[in-house]
């Protein structure tokens, strides 16, 4: 193969090639940028020939010809958009692995008008003076949750580590055994509070713990009594913890010692009175006395990723003025976002439906059931590989999120005449928008609690090309 070498062709013979400036101009690329693309391409068949890996038939091959087909290529793989949008027909509102939490349709306004202009996101327009990013929407977190203060880092993990690093480093933390909780991305609960400088005290057992636990437990050495919601899993049995407003009452029989409720998810709205699940609502922990809490912007509140912290003014300034505030401040567009979600949970009670999140966690069975069957009649009258039916099943809030909790839906169970549902679903994946389903019974469901009206359509022609 090494005698194909001599026969390469030279950069400055490709660059004359009228397909070079085809491509320019087919992909808005400097001459520069192409060059390099070819450069690398001759660069690999280089390595290929003289390791003999590749096959060549002709006497004269058309390396040429060869080498634009796989620059275009690559430039195609290139210049696609690595965050691509999808169809989430998963029925799981929160789905980590999809983006989690949707902006409402006003915080999505307002992070355009945000990022295309200047803001006075460290300015005071009234002094003319320097300000603080804090400022901005601390006022709306306070009259949404009932705190003195409140302030945003770049999610709850961050959070917790501030928290735990500004005011119990190289002191005493009491946690139970059973709130030692692990994560996605095996981010535990434990090694946060290592990286801290905290020192972890354990109490209680993983199924039980009592509040003498905790009062046995208090020393010179405590810091800080902190409870961990144990968002993303359920213990049932042989159970008992210790309610916030009883560890809150502890913390201040000993006067230094805070109260810290990690929340994770984190609701501003009251899901109970549907039915769903039994998260607390940051406002009821912080009547029950917790001197802070935390909880997460892309979950439950249905906003932008972030970590909102909220409790006793003097405990917030002090986060506020603590070095990791800094590393871990947010973006003007995240808190455009945040202002606008937040707004939107303090204004007309009735339009709370225009959070995607919450609107679709309670969206009602029988809205669902009359979009699946719509999706079921249009594809049956486009193709005739499929056969479809409507089911009646559950979805998952997802994200870590009320675990255990199901609420009734109805998906449209889809079987291809010659495909099996994983390789249906493979292709699905791989369409225009792509598709994300689940597979129950050996066939692809759709859970149309997570699908817009607006993508039925793309939902409809996806299922057709992939005939």
């Amino acid at each position: 193969m090494k005698q194909y070498l001599r026969q390469l062709p030279a950069i400055h013979e490709l660059q004359k090639d009228p397909r070079f400036k085809s491509l320019e101009t087919e992909f808005n690329l400097s001459d520069v940028q192409l060059t390099e693309f070819l450069q690398k391409e001759i660069g690999k068949l280089r390595q290929s020939l003289l390791a003999e890996e590749t096959l060549v038939k002709e006497k004269v091959p058309d390396f040429a010809g060869q080498l634009f087909n796989l620059v275009e290529d690559r430039i195609s793989e290139w210049q696609k958009d690595r965050l691509e949008r999808v169809i989430n027909a998963t029925g799981t509102v929160l789905h980590t692995n999809l983006g989690r939490s949707r902006l409402s349709a006003t915080s999505i306004a307002r992070v355009v008008k945000t990022a295309e202009n200047y803001s006075n996101l460290e300015y005071r327009l009234t002094e003319g003076k320097r300000g603080s990013r804090h400022d901005i929407i601390e006022d709306l977190l306070v009259e949404a949750t009932g705190a003195e203060a409140a302030m945003v880092v770049n999610n709850n993990a961050a959070a917790v580590f501030l928290v735990l690093s500004a005011l119990a480093k190289e002191q005493e933390v009491i946690v139970s055994r059973g709130q030692l909780v692990e994560i996605g991305g095996s981010f535990r609960v434990s090694s946060i509070m290592e990286e801290s400088g905290a020192r972890l005290v354990e109490v209680g057992t993983t199924n039980k713990t009592h509040l003498f636990d905790y009062e046995q437990a208090m020393n010179e050495e405590t810091a800080m009594i902190m409870k961990v919601h144990t968002s993303n899993f359920k213990m049932i049995g042989f159970t008992e913890t210790v309610e916030t407003a009883e560890l809150a009452a502890l913390a201040k029989k000993h006067h230094d010692v805070i109260f810290y409720e990690d929340l994770g998810s984190g609701a501003l709205y009251d899901f109970k009175k549907h039915g769903i699940g039994d998260e607390p609502v940051v406002r009821e922990v912080i009547e029950s006395g917790a001197d802070l809490v935390s909880f997460s912007g892309d979950k439950l509140l249905g906003g932008p990723q972030a970590g909102l912290i909220a409790g006793k003014k003097e405990l917030i300034a002090r986060l506020k003025k603590h070095q990791l505030a800094r590393v871990l401040r947010v973006d003007k567009m995240t808190l455009a976002a945040l202002e606008e979600t937040l707004k939107q949970y303090l204004g007309d009670p009735e339009k709370i439906n225009e959070l995607p999140t919450v609107r679709d966690i309670i969206r009602p069975a029988a809205a669902i059931q009359v979009q699946a069957q719509s999706f079921v009649d249009r594809l049956q009258s486009e193709s005739s590989n499929y056969h479809s039916e409507l089911m009646a099943s559950t979805s998952q809030i997802g994200g870590g999120t009320m675990p255990g909790v199901e609420i009734p839906t109805y998906v449209a169970a889809v079987k291809h005449h010659s495909l099996s549902s994983e390789q249906l679903a493979a292709r699905l994946r791989r369409a225009k928008p792509a598709i994300i389903t689940r597979i129950q019974d050996d066939r692809v469901c759709l859970d149309f609690r997570t699908i817009e009206n607006t993508e039925m359509m793309a939902l409809v022609a996806g299922f057709v090309a992939c005939e």
